[in-house]
């Protein structure tokens, strides 16, 4: 497949009016220096109550200090926010380095932050990077949030990479997930898997659920009538989410002759489980993922993976940035990806 772009949704509002330390000030019933420290993430000498005050009345008036607003015009900070969540998947690992090594390049600096996939963090991390004159913010698997919301309505340049815009519209790097998961299950197919299965976490991700519903709607199209087993697992990340729905779908039905995991931790969590029940992998169950990160050639050999390709995901981003901070519209561009094909025993 070709990269391919999309026409852009679009995001409402404009940048609203300015509004000084005083207004907010007024308002919270606070003092200018209040404002100003809670405004710079300095949230230790004010209450709790306070700081939620300032921070909402700041979110809600729109209020930027007047470097930001010179460094969005004129590119004077050279600071970029990366706001990712569970940076110890290597998937995310990868989004970074690549972004991190294309703004180096661009003249840029990177602040890199974990969300965990957590609202409240993400929103936390937009108001302490806005407060240091960000120039642009890149939302890796972003959440809906007020914060990311509030943004997008005063219409700060914000990339989306790997999951849309929530809300809608705006700019996105990522691949085609449906097609991806389509492609897994052709790989399927071709090893003549006969009782396909598939796992997944038990709270999908748009991505997650796009790369699933490619699989089985590629399934029912080439194999109408097959069944196709479906078992999602708990767990605080992917390993533990692969591991756990692999264990399930083991006791419900006994094992499949070939599985999607939709990321490769969760295959290395069902080479786990599967390890720990006696079944050979991939003799007896051929699992394929979504990623196809580095590692897999010094510990998958058995894995065959959609590789995405995460090394030029950071030049595409740091295009979307510049594209957008010089008012022009950007749409989705979606890279190609590949199906690297392993012992398939």
């Amino acid at each position: 497949m070709n990269d391919r772009r999309r026409e852009p949704g679009q995001i409402s509002g404009q940048i609203s009016g300015q509004i000084s330390l005083a207004d907010i000030a007024a308002e919270a019933g606070v003092s200018v220096s209040t404002v100003s420290r809670i405004a710079n993430g300095e949230l230790g000498r004010a209450s709790p109550a306070t700081v939620a005050k300032v921070q909402r009345l700041i979110a809600e008036r729109g209020y930027r200090p007047n470097p930001i607003g010179r460094s969005l015009r004129g590119g004077e900070s050279r600071l970029v926010a990366m706001l990712a969540p569970n940076l110890d998947n290597p998937a995310m690992a990868a989004i970074a380095a690549s972004t991190e090594a294309a703004l180096r390049d661009a003249g840029y600096v990177m602040i890199l932050c974990d969300t965990h996939d957590h609202p409240d963090l993400q929103d936390e991390y937009l108001r302490a990077m806005r407060s240091r004159f960000a120039e642009g913010f890149i939302v890796v698997s972003a959440v809906a949030s007020p914060e990311l919301e509030a943004s997008l309505e005063r219409g700060e340049p914000i990339v989306f990479v790997n999951r849309r815009n929530p809300y809608g519209g705006g700019p996105f790097i990522g691949i085609d997930n449906r097609q991806a998961g389509a492609d897994a299950a052709d790989h399927l197919l071709a090893c003549d898997v006969r009782a396909p299965a598939v796992i997944h976490p038990a709270d999908l991700s748009s991505t997650i659920r796009e790369r699933v519903e490619g699989f089985l709607d590629r399934l029912a199209e080439r194999r109408p009538g097959m069944a196709v087993r479906r078992c999602d697992g708990p767990g605080a990340n992917h390993l533990d989410c692969g591991y756990a729905a692999a264990l399930r779908l083991a006791a419900d039905g006994g094992w499949p002759d070939g599985i999607l995991c939709p990321s490769d931790l969760m295959a290395y969590g069902l080479f786990r489980a599967a390890g720990e029940q006696g079944v050979r992998i991939p003799e007896e169950c051929r699992p394929v993922g979504i990623d196809d990160n580095d590692l897999n050639d010094w510990i998958a050999p058995w894995l065959s993976s959609v590789k995405i390709p995460y090394n030029r995901f950071g030049a595409a981003i740091v295009a979307g940035l510049r594209d957008l901070r010089a008012g022009l519209d950007v749409g989705e561009i979606l890279l190609d990806h590949r199906l690297v094909r392993r012992r398939t025993g």
